[in-house]
């Protein structure tokens, strides 16, 4: 009987421990194999998940923002076809799109550029700051180090930031002008030199058109304080010299009834919001007296009320009696034989 050597190799357990190698590898790597693709997944389903939330969050809050001034251009456009009384209320907003007394499509345009311009960028913000977040989770699950990463970023940004401060501020200063509604397209608007409508607004620069038709290319951070003459109402003010001789009492009750005369005129229904009141004397010129006049009126609308005030109220004066001063000076001669005699000496 032949005996087996312990030592010698068994031809059927040859193959044994290749068998086991595999899944004794997938056992021990199981977790790098198959939970880092499957982090990484999680993360960016999330990631976009997050995204599409916020972008409708964003449709949400622009829309609310601009509901008031939907609600006040169509309360506008009802109390304009409704009765005389109602035609005479202020249009009120919290904003200011009253501007768009004379022309609805701009008020229109107005709304949907601030919509397009704040959602984009609230949008944009929000899809690079998921961004870099979901880049960093990923590159931490793959185990690449965020340090260096993050101090390099920095210094890049710090420089970027230094060389491009102007660009920066111009956006922001876009930003809040939206935001806030200092202004928008179709407001007459002063803003120190240019001065005139605002045909464009964005992030980084304005857009005026002056009185000769020029175009103003103006950096939104260059705007230190604006005028706008567009916004909530407005106040003709017209200044009437009469003559010294003239009655002020009388004065005061042709410029009222004029005042009230214009204001009950169908061609300026809608246009006053208040009856014109004569605020009294304004200044003692070497002239003649000045009277100070004054109403309120929607936007934009207060020079026209003001030419037409002015040539009404000269008709009124005319019809009155009551003179409008022109330059008077007086001249006094004197001939050789009224000199004096020179003083002794």
């Amino acid at each position: 009987m032949a005996t087996i050597d312990p030592t010698t190799p068994q031809v059927l357990g040859v193959g044994r421990p290749p068998a086991l190698a595999a899944p004794e590898f997938l056992t021990d790597h199981i977790g790098t194999v198959i939970g880092i693709p499957l982090r990484i997944a999680i993360i960016v389903v999330g990631a976009m998940i997050f995204r599409a939330v916020a972008k409708k969050a964003i449709t949400r809050v622009v829309q609310r923002i601009l509901e008031p001034a939907e609600s006040a251009e169509s309360a506008g456009s009802s109390g304009s076809s409704g009765s005389a009384g109602e035609a005479d209320e202020p249009r009120r907003s919290n904003r200011g799109p009253a501007v768009l007394h004379r022309d609805r499509a701009r008020a229109n345009e107005r709304r949907q550029q601030r919509a397009r311009t704040i959602g984009s960028v609230l949008s944009s913000i929000v899809t690079i700051v998921i961004a870099v977040v979901t880049t960093a989770m990923i590159l931490d699950q793959v185990g690449i180090a965020l340090g260096p990463l993050l101090a390099s970023a920095g210094v890049v940004g710090l420089a970027i930031g230094f060389g491009a401060q102007s660009l920066v501020a111009d956006y922001l200063a876009g930003m809040l002008i939206m935001l806030e509604d200092q202004y928008g397209v179709g407001d007459s608007v002063d803003l120190g030199e240019a001065i005139g409508e605002v045909e464009h607004v964005g992030l980084r620069l304005t857009q005026i058109r002056d009185l000769n038709g020029g175009l103003w290319h103006i950096r939104n951070g260059e705007i230190l304080r604006v005028r706008n003459d567009s916004q909530e109402w407005a106040r003709a003010v017209l200044d009437i010299s009469v003559a010294y001789e003239s009655h002020l009492d009388t004065v005061y009750e042709v410029l009222e009834r004029t005042g009230h005369d214009m204001r009950q005129d169908p061609q300026f229904k809608g246009v006053f919001l208040e009856d014109p009141s004569v605020w009294g004397v304004q200044s003692l010129d070497a002239d003649g007296v000045v009277v100070r006049m004054a109403v309120k009126t929607v936007p934009l609308q207060q020079w026209s009320v003001t030419r037409e005030l002015r040539r009404r109220a000269k008709e009124a004066l005319d019809a009155a009696g009551i003179d409008i001063p022109y330059p008077q000076r007086t001249v006094w001669l004197r001939t050789e034989g009224d000199a004096k005699a020179p003083a002794p000496r």
